[in-house]
């Protein structure tokens, strides 16, 4: 596990998708990533290419070894909050530099997905499915 000193975060970012929220602090150092007190590789072991996802801002200008990270997630699934930690990350990034803000901005990295759950209804078995038809 990483621990740093307060005033030596380089940037921060918040990323949400559906449930999940995440919380992401950027250090300068060695590329590890630690998420909830756990390395990256142990957190996703059962999504694949879940750290990768995660990575892909930082990959865009080839500092995934430039910096550490740490992520506090929580809510959701793994992959909601594998988009939530993505968001996050790239949130972070733009904040150290402007440059950058316009090429993820392009990528369309900068846009969260607001399509969340729908509720369900009172009279109905889920959102939108009703009970079978019955004429008699």
């Amino acid at each position: 596990m990483i621990t740093f000193e307060k005033n030596s975060i380089l940037a921060t970012g918040v990323g949400r998708r559906k449930s999940a929220s995440a919380l992401v602090k950027i250090f300068s150092g060695t590329g590890e990533i630690t998420i909830n007190q756990k390395s990256g590789v142990e957190y996703f072991h059962s999504i694949a290419n879940g750290l990768g996802i995660c990575r892909t801002p930082l990959e865009i200008f080839q500092s995934d070894k430039a910096y550490n990270i740490i992520i506090d997630v929580s809510g959701g699934g793994l992959q909601g909050q594998t988009e939530a930690i993505r968001l996050a990350v790239a949130k972070a990034i733009s904040s150290l530099d402007s440059d950058k803000r316009v090429k993820l901005r392009n990528l369309g990295l900068l846009t969260r997905d607001t399509r969340i759950k729908e509720r369900k209804k009172y009279g109905l078995k889920k959102a939108r499915k009703a009970p079978q038809y019955s004429k008699r």
